[in-house]
């Protein structure tokens, strides 16, 4: 029951209404017995510093970071971790003791949950999208041995940025370690790409129940739905949203025998690393996080 001394945690971006988050943060609060209350915190991006700083003054003990925000708000860090150095991406800000933020990102630990105990060694993958979501998993991605990693992207100078950004915070042995490709969403040679890749990955909004497009089955698709009809049962679908449960591309994945993963997973593992640094605990009811997801998308 909030009181008096509750302490505020929360998530910072914008659209923020869809977000599990607050279920799935305020399940595990409640759990480890924690006087603190998760809220979803809608904030426009000329108002992030002024809202992060107002938060820290009020003694609010963590905040996640989301859409669009990920990548601005490094400027509001005194210290970043290597990680969300090498990732140009903050999720997550933790105060320290000189009333300032800290900032490191959660979402690559959390991206790699479902898949990092498979061999993937000299395989193929695919990532749609080159926002901020992409360069986690891009990271991700790297430290599982693909011998080739390519990009689908609508605009070709995004692309060339999102490469660039990736070589400049790569070391040289990193860079040398794969090939990192891109195409157009528009190329031809992207139906024998998906059907050389034995992993792809969407981390656009393209198939999200708010996504604004997505009011047709075709249109919930990335690429639309005739890219997908080469796929074989080898490959595996790892879809970045988690709202519709499953998306339309998943469905059609399943249809065709391919192995599905949503994002679920990844919100929760995300979320639970946070929630570690917030409170310093080492365990994190992670089963109660997801049992309370499930239920609530159930409803």
């Amino acid at each position: 029951m909030i009181n008096g001394k509750t302490c505020l945690v929360g998530l910072l971006g914008k659209p923020v209404n869809h977000s599990l988050s607050p279920v799935i943060q305020n399940a595990a609060l409640n759990e480890m017995g924690l006087d603190w209350c998760y809220l979803a915190l809608p904030c426009e991006s000329q108002d992030l510093s002024i809202v992060s700083n107002a938060l820290l003054k009020l003694n609010c003990k963590g905040l996640n970071i989301t859409i669009p925000h990920k990548q601005s708000a490094i400027a509001l860090c005194e210290k970043i971790s290597p990680i969300a150095e090498k990732v140009g991406a903050i999720n997550t800000l933790i105060p320290n003791n000189e009333s300032n933020w800290n900032g490191t990102n959660t979402d690559i630990q959390g991206f790699l949950a479902p898949i990092q105990h498979r061999n993937w060694t000299n395989s193929e993958a695919t990532v749609l999208g080159c926002g901020g979501s992409a360069k986690a998993v891009i990271a991700g991605l790297q430290s599982l041995n693909f011998k080739k990693i390519t990009m689908i992207g609508r605009r070709e100078i995004a692309l060339k940025n999102f490469i660039l950004d990736i070589a400049k915070r790569n070391s040289q042995a990193e860079s040398e370690d794969i090939i990192l490709n891109t195409l157009l969403a528009t190329n031809h040679e992207i139906i024998e790409t998906i059907k050389q890749s034995k992993l792809v990955v969407n981390t656009t909004p393209v198939g999200m129940s708010s996504h604004s497009i997505s009011n047709t089955q075709e249109l919930a698709i990335p690429l639309g739905k005739e890219v997908w009809q080469h796929l074989t049962p080898n490959t595996t679908l790892y879809d970045l949203i988690y709202t519709p449960n499953p998306t339309a591309w998943l469905t059609l994945g399943e249809k065709l025998d391919c192995e599905t993963i949503d994002g679920l997973e990844m919100l929760i593992q995300q979320g639970a690393a946070s929630l570690k640094l917030w409170s310093k605990k080492k365990q994190i009811p992670i089963e109660i996080m997801r049992k309370a997801a499930k239920e609530h998308l159930s409803l």
